[in-house]
């Protein structure tokens, strides 16, 4: 923590106190966890080195690009399309959700029983404790559940380049009308923004950078179908984690070279855990940086974790856009095709999402799943109880955790999952 970074917090606005007390539980935290772990791989270094300098050395980064005229936009959602931000000359960079900050000043905005995601979002904010928030010349938000729906014109007053998109509930000839529809009016503000017109050409090299991070880390999650495992549950998690936040082609190589080591891993059949380890699959919410709780508990539980159904994860990276077209519109449809794919809980009916879990429980041969749902977070927990009886009908053991981002059920939650993972054995 030098005092250059020390400057440069000052310089967004940060809460210094409130942030150096943030780092130092995210450090300890990180140490315990991560560095921890025995026989990680060695390009697991890089990661490592990610999150050391996650406040630090990347923000400095994402500033020296606004000085050099550079815009940089923040996102909470998968929906919000990486390929027309980068194709209008612009970095976008995920924004923090993943931790309890300030929650008795949110709780004068924003329901109790409102959903922890959406929670932490608003106390990152009101804590100025994010720097990529303060960073972001544009946040973008999206009308994904009513809670966020409903939030967003709560953050509205706090932040003053807020810009919502609206999304489609159902899947329909309408549904995609209404996201072609919002991705042409998002390109029209990135345009405005960066005072830089989508051309054929920027927007196909957007495509291309794009489709190469997502191979990358669904080249590595491929690797995990593995047994022995030759990674754990938590250091591909971080993978995932870190694909919101690092330089993209930077990341596309770093991700690449661990798969490298990967591959030389399963040829001698070595892992990070025994063979015949119990395989769990987790399904459900998302789980930003620095929610760890429940992939610790697992993998200190007996069991190790294959694959994440998440948007961090494969419902998030796992298809690529085509980028075989020529001209703006052709690569839009594309683009608005490749994001209407993801299979997220907003949508009604929404079999989908059932089947690419039975895909994965099929494809990394996970011998359980375990799905995750955030406390009050209405769609996934909804989801929840038909996909636990789908799969249950499918002879695929399940288990239905909902918590927060606290450590209060730590103890409850290792109880059910040590009895869950001596079911599979």
């Amino acid at each position: 923590m030098t005092e250059d970074y020390r400057e440069m917090w000052t310089h967004l606005g940060l809460d210094l106190d409130a942030h150096d007390a943030l780092l130092g539980v995210l450090g300890g935290a990180y140490q315990d966890i991560f560095l921890s772990q025995k026989n990680r791989p060695e390009g697991m270094k890089y990661f490592d080195f990610v999150m050391s300098e996650v406040h630090g050395l990347r923000i400095k980064e994402l500033l020296d690009e606004k000085k050099a005229g550079r815009k940089i936009v923040g996102s909470y959602c998968v929906f919000v399309p990486e390929e027309i931000v980068l194709a209008a000359g612009a970095t976008l960079v995920g924004l923090c959700s993943g931790a309890d900050f300030a929650t008795p000043e949110v709780e004068k905005l924003l329901p109790r029983n409102t959903c922890a995601l959406i929670k932490s979002s608003f106390g990152f904010k009101l804590g100025k404790v994010c720097p990529y928030l303060e960073s972001a010349d544009m946040i973008v938000g999206e009308n994904t559940c009513d809670g966020k729906k409903k939030a967003y014109e709560s953050l509205g007053h706090l932040v003053k380049n807020l810009y919502v998109m609206d999304l489609p509930q159902v899947k329909s000839d309408q549904g995609r009308a209404l996201l072609k529809s919002e991705y042409q009016r998002f390109r029209t503000a990135m345009e405005a923004l960066t005072g830089a017109a989508v051309t054929s050409e920027s927007l196909k090299q957007a495509i291309q950078t794009v489709n190469a991070k997502r191979a990358a880390i669904h080249r590595l999650s491929i690797l995990r179908k593995a047994d022995p495992a030759p990674i754990s549950g938590l250091d591909a998690l971080l993978a995932n984690q870190v694909f919101f936040y690092d330089n993209p082609a930077r990341f596309t190589d770093s991700v690449n070279q661990i798969c490298d080591e990967l591959e030389k891993r399963i040829a001698e059949k070595k892992g990070v855990f025994p063979a015949g380890t119990p395989r769990i699959l987790v399904s459900g919410c998302p789980q930003a940086v620095p929610n760890w709780k429940l992939p610790f508990i697992v993998e200190t539980s007996g069991a190790v974790i294959v694959g994440e159904e998440s948007c961090v994860g494969e419902r998030g990276a796992r298809n690529l856009t085509d980028a075989s077209g020529e001209t703006v519109d052709e690569m839009m449809d594309a683009i608005v095709d490749r994001y209407y794919q993801v299979d997220c809980a907003i949508f009604t009916p929404n079999p989908q999402r059932l089947e690419h879990i039975q895909e994965m429980v099929a494809t990394y041969r996970a011998d359980g799943v375990i799905h995750y749902g955030l406390q009050f977070c209405q769609p996934y927990l909804m989801e929840s109880f038909p996909i636990e009886k789908a799969l249950e009908e499918k002879k695929i053991p399940t288990l239905r955790i909902e918590t927060d981002y606290s450590m209060e059920d730590v103890g409850q939650l290792k109880t059910r999952i040590e009895a869950f993972i001596e079911q599979l054995r």
